[in-house]
């Protein structure tokens, strides 16, 4: 079973992830972030993960902190999960609509960190979530999972609906890409190393 399991504390903030890739043995997330707390149960729910996330920040200050630091530790969760990434796909994509949104997710398991991100969020907060943190989540995790993830809003009118679909479409990315394959020989690269 792909499993990890990973707490970090700064002076802004506290997390602990667990997160199992082999099994949605539970979803339970708590950020202190509502809107953001429903965008990570989205992400597992259609990846089809076991996530626990527990974290508390300064959020007298902003949801910036929480946000980004829970990318992070959620990213490395990721890496420790996969190990070797042996027979993994390694690649994954997923395009989703929510009404009048359709976005584009994809991810490269790749052992190198990138994140291309282009959605217009007009509506500069939901909730307690400032939207502008999307971006500075999604950079976070292909950083510390170190991945390539390509994230797109084709079209879309709602602020809402635009950061629901990239969320559902980045689980249902990573779904793919961490699935197992035996026909893959080692890992899925003429490297022989991801």
């Amino acid at each position: 079973m792909r499993t990890a399991t990973i707490k970090r504390q700064t002076k802004e903030t506290q997390i602990e992830v667990s997160l199992n890739l082999d099994q949605q043995s539970g979803i339970q997330i708590d950020t202190g972030v509502g809107y953001f707390d429903h965008m990570l149960n989205l992400l597992a729910k259609h990846g089809r993960f076991g996530l626990v996330v527990k974290a508390t920040g300064d959020l007298e200050v902003d949801a910036h902190h929480t946000v980004e630091d829970t990318g992070i530790v959620l990213g490395e969760t990721l890496k420790e999960a996969l190990g070797d990434k042996v027979q993994i796909e390694r690649y994954g994509d997923a395009m989703v609509p929510m009404d009048e949104t359709l976005a584009q997710v994809v991810v490269d398991l790749s052992g190198r960190s990138y994140l291309v991100f282009d959605a217009e969020l007009t509506n500069p907060r939901l909730g307690s979530f400032e939207t502008e943190v999307t971006e500075d989540f999604f950079q976070a995790l292909a950083f510390a999972a170190e991945m390539n993830l390509h994230a797109r809003v084709l079209y879309g009118r709602n602020t809402h609906h635009k950061i629901e679909a990239l969320f559902k479409a980045t689980g249902r990315a990573l779904r793919q890409a961490v699935t197992i394959n035996p026909a893959i020989e080692g890992v899925n690269s003429t490297k022989g190393v991801i």
